[in-house]
């Protein structure tokens, strides 16, 4: 007789392994005890639903298979999905070293290491949520105004499934369109940027669209509900001697790296989800945020940054708040030997997918 953790375990590996193989409908795993073997029976756990849950690498190798993200089954649209990973393959809006066009193919392949549940939280996303990875967006390489438009049209639809879109960047430029289709479908939201740079600026050489900009341009359209904007670890040199006083004037909350320095940022993120309160709310995360020792592989570095402890912390301590999307930008594979950062990346955005509303914890 199996121990009860172990049913539970191999129940578990086997839904996975349902989903991956697409199994006759009436075909699931359960145990047969007396006999010390398997037998199909028709359950996803608890759950009278049919979710998709990634494949155990018990059962199948982690570097077979087309990388989707976290080995999620792949669908060309958001519709039936309660959450949804999508790539936006561009760097044309970058100021500094390129590549971020890379990226969303790179957390891919990293993310063949996720397993199903959290170990630190006791999250089980794929026990209550419908989630696939929908491809990429078509993206003008060309045109940074043109791939904005895409990007805008590509989300509209997503989130008008009722879907929570978990993006995969990409410069940062993208989360400009983004907030525009959230904003357009939820209102003005809060928004939990995660940062080395405060990309408000307004023209840069002679451009208004870029990966410095967005929340400037989403500010001017009314797509932020300003008093419930924090930006969390920026730094490194400026072009004047405060310049976050911008960030500040339009009443977001500024937290500098420095007073992030040796601590647990929990304490903060408590104060924060007091700041979000209930409303509908983003989480954007540029991987420039944490020191590049964790994370060189980045078009724009600055040194003394967060540590991936206080990334997850910041993210875990997103839970409970209405989050209507995230995003996860700037990882550049080309500055990334060792494939630490999209492997990071790819942590980040399941962390992310872990404190979505709904999600069932053990």
């Amino acid at each position: 007789m199996f121990p009860a953790w172990r049913n539970v375990r191999l129940s578990r590996a086997v839904a996975a392994a349902d989903s991956f193989f697409s199994l006759a409908p009436r075909q699931t795993l359960s145990l047969c005890s007396d006999r010390r073997r398997l037998r199909w029976t028709p359950s996803r756990l608890s759950s009278g639903k049919r979710f998709n849950v990634p494949p155990s690498a018990e059962f199948v190798a982690r570097v077979s298979g087309i990388p989707t993200m976290a080995k999620l089954p792949h669908q060309d649209s958001a519709d039936g999905l309660d959450a949804a990973f999508i790539g936006v393959p561009i760097d044309t809006g970058t100021s500094n070293r390129p590549g971020a066009r890379f990226g969303p193919r790179q957390i891919r392949v990293e993310s063949a290491l996720l397993r199903s549940c959290n170990s630190g939280t006791r999250a089980a996303p794929y026990e209550s949520l419908m989630v696939a990875d929908i491809g990429d967006v078509n993206v003008n390489v060309y045109d940074l105004k043109d791939t904005c438009k895409r990007i805008g049209e590509t989300y509209r639809k997503i989130v008008a499934t009722g879907c929570i879109p978990l993006t995969m960047g990409g410069d940062h430029t993208i989360a400009y369109p983004i907030l525009q289709a959230v904003a357009e479908k939820h209102g003005p939201v809060g928004l939990i940027h995660v940062d080395a740079h405060a990309d408000t600026s307004d023209v840069v050489l002679g451009e208004k669209i870029g990966h410095g900009t967005p929340f400037r341009r989403c500010v001017e359209e009314g797509l932020l509900d300003c008093k419930r904007v924090v930006q969390i670890g920026l730094r490194g040199t400026g072009y004047s001697p405060d310049s976050y006083e911008w960030s500040r004037a339009q009443g977001f909350r500024v937290v500098q790296a420095e007073e992030c320095w040796f601590k647990s940022l929990a304490p903060l993120m408590a104060e924060v989800r007091t700041q979000m309160g209930n409303g509908p709310v983003y989480l954007s995360f540029d991987i420039d945020a944490l020191d590049p020792g964790f994370a060189p592989g980045t078009g724009t570095p600055e040194i003394a940054g967060l540590t991936p402890i206080q990334g997850v912390e910041i993210i875990r301590g997103c839970r409970g708040l209405n989050l209507v999307g995230c995003d996860l930008v700037e990882v550049s594979p080309p500055y990334d030997t060792t494939g630490n950062t999209a492997l990071t990346g790819a942590n980040l955005l399941f962390e992310m997918l872990c404190v979505l509303p709904k999600v069932k914890y053990y």
